[in-house]
């Protein structure tokens, strides 16, 4: 009961982040200077963050509610709010700020934050770890848009 306590808490705070997220980027997708950038060809299409992202926060909730239950350390927690500043703030500096090398710097450090979770504070939550890869994988083909975005334009 406490887990499920846990995952929803967490699944409030992720997806209040993905809000706030969406609400400093001020429509950035859809402005021209997005739209007029040269763009990944390997760029999906808009539906796909959406889709994204929903299972991204449904399995890392869930994987932080298992983490949480069983280290609720002071570490965990930092480890945590670095990640949730990193994920808010990237879609400001890179929509709202088009300060694409920022953004470059921003997304990578929350990549390697998720591998540092992934390899070094799963030992104890096992297969939960596995929770991680959408958004590893999510992060690192993201990282790869930003940066195809600085060097073509």
């Amino acid at each position: 009961m406490k887990q499920l306590k846990l995952i929803i808490l967490f699944l409030v705070i992720n997806f209040g982040g993905l809000a706030i997220g969406s609400w400093l980027m001020n429509n950035g997708p859809m402005t021209d200077w997005y739209t007029n950038l040269n763009q990944a060809p390997w760029t999906p299409p808009g539906w796909v963050f959406g889709v994204a992202w929903t299972l991204i926060m449904i399995c890392f909730s869930i994987y932080l509610g298992k983490l949480f239950l069983i280290d609720n350390s002071k570490k965990n927690k930092i480890i945590f709010l670095i990640q949730f500043i990193l994920n808010v703030s990237w879609n400001f500096i890179f929509f709202n700020q088009h300060l694409v090398l920022i953004g470059l710097i921003n997304i990578t450090l929350l990549t390697s934050i998720l591998f540092i979770y992934f390899f070094k504070l799963s030992n104890k939550v096992n297969n939960y770890k596995y929770l991680l890869l959408p958004y590893m994988i999510w992060l690192c083909i993201a990282t790869s848009l930003n940066m195809y975005i600085l060097i073509q334009n």
